[in-house]
């Protein structure tokens, strides 16, 4: 019977905020657009710091002018133009939260993004994508109305098989994260959970059991597929995570003998939340075959095979030692991310599928956004955006106390020797 550890011990954090992921489009610069001024430092406080002084209001002007020539651009014919201006677009949805702003534009920005996607190419699409996930994000379910166009538009793109597999990939990892935090209807969250499961089961094993053979493009899309489905799973009612189980519970560790690493941890994990899932509804839970799933995690959290890089081998094993504990112990990830004077705490899987999916779409802006954005704020359970100028109750750090603990013992000892010193004794009656 598997024990729950409702501690988390052992699962050390994998990500800092100063080493969240990137992807390429966030490390590529424009040659003839002109965005600086939306990443510069000026253009880069948060909206709920505007407004403190003449130079904080000129830079969110200026920061709102060159976005609205970044949403100009996406209607030009030229498409490097355009992929310039989607850069910039992406840049500042992801480093910003511009709520307002975008509230007010939004069904401009949806009818451009959507234009980019069915009428450009590769490197295009793939940026619109990543920019229709950001609205979303930005929004919430204020966007639930256009939710209703982009869906359908990241879906075909998705399952279109003339499209370039590094956009399909953006467009399931988008097609989740829209559906996460935008959509209320749950007919379309199972419509999307067979289209993304429809894609990365062609990584499970063959009829004679073999293990499929694909180029990493496509394995990336599997990934990708399989990242978006957990991430919809975490938030499932819980018939339809008993159903998910049952379909692939048992197909699953097929992918962890995919020659590709990133779709081996990705199986991985999932492996993990679906077991955290299925322990919610029974806590014995064990599945058909745990102990050879356990014997083939040990496997990998152990791998040492010369013929992988050195950084994937030490990626997997940190990765499956982890998942190896949550399957044959119930554990759960311990994690503390602070941002400013906050700090937001992952303690189970389903916390952790959704804070690396929000990492994955935000990149290096998810610190920006878990301080401002109200979408991603709720999602943790922070509450409001603190005020600026409120500065909560600092805490003290285990060094401090401990040393103000040792001045506050000498000074008492010091004040009772002098109490009890004889010459400071008084005789009754004097």
């Amino acid at each position: 019977m598997p024990k729950k550890n409702k501690k988390g011990k052992g699962l050390k954090p994998k990500a800092t905020l100063d080493s969240l992921p990137t992807s390429d489009d966030d490390r590529e610069t424009a040659d003839n657009w002109s965005t600086a001024s939306i990443l510069s430092d000026e253009g880069h406080s948060s909206l709920s710091e505007e407004g403190a002084g003449p130079d904080e209001s000129s830079a969110q002007e200026n920061f709102e002018d060159k976005l609205k020539d970044c949403i100009d651009g996406l209607a030009e014919k030229s498409a490097q133009t355009r992929k310039t201006a989607l850069d910039g677009v992406m840049k500042a949805l992801s480093k910003k939260y511009i709520m307002d702003f975008l509230l007010e534009r939004k069904v401009t920005l949806t009818d451009y993004l959507l234009k980019c996607l069915k009428k450009g190419k590769g490197d295009e699409q793939v940026l619109a994508a990543r920019c229709l996930s950001l609205l979303c994000i930005q929004m919430g379910l204020e966007a639930e109305d256009i939710f209703n166009e982009i869906q359908p538009q990241l879906l075909t793109a998705m399952t279109d098989n003339s499209v370039a597999l590094k956009a399909r990939s953006q467009c399931a990892i988008g097609l989740a994260v829209c559906n996460f935090v935008s959509c209320t209807d749950i007919d379309i969250v199972v419509k999307v959970l067979d289209a993304l499961e429809g894609i990365f089961k062609t990584s499970y094993r063959k009829g004679d059991k073999s293990i499929p053979s694909h180029t990493p493009d496509t394995t990336h899309l599997h990934a990708s597929a399989l990242s978006g489905w957990s991430l919809l799973l975490s938030i499932a009612p819980s018939f339809l995570v008993m159903k998910c189980l049952g379909k692939h519970i048992d197909h699953l560790p097929d992918l962890l003998h995919s020659s590709d690493v990133e779709l081996r941890i990705e199986a991985g994990e999932t492996l993990a939340l679906l077991y955290e899932l299925a322990r919610e509804e029974d806590e014995d839970f064990e599945g058909k075959d745990i102990d050879n799933l356990c014997e083939t995690l040990k496997k990998l959290a152990t791998d040492s095979n010369k013929y992988r890089a050195k950084k994937d081998r030490r990626q997997q094993r940190s990765s499956f030692r982890d998942v190896l504990r949550a399957v044959e112990e119930g554990d759960v990830p311990d994690l503390t991310i602070k941002f400013g004077t906050e700090s937001v705490v992952i303690d189970s899987w389903t916390r952790k599928k959704q804070y690396d999916a929000f990492c994955l779409v935000l990149g290096s802006g998810v610190y920006q956004h878990l301080q401002d954005n109200i979408v991603v704020r709720e999602v943790f359970g922070l509450g409001a955006p603190i005020p600026v100028g409120t500065k909560p109750v600092q805490k003290i750090t285990k060094w401090e106390r401990t040393h103000y603990n040792a001045a506050a013992f000498k000074a008492l000892t010091k004040a009772r020797s002098k109490h009890r010193d004889k010459r400071s004794v008084m005789v009754n009656g004097d």
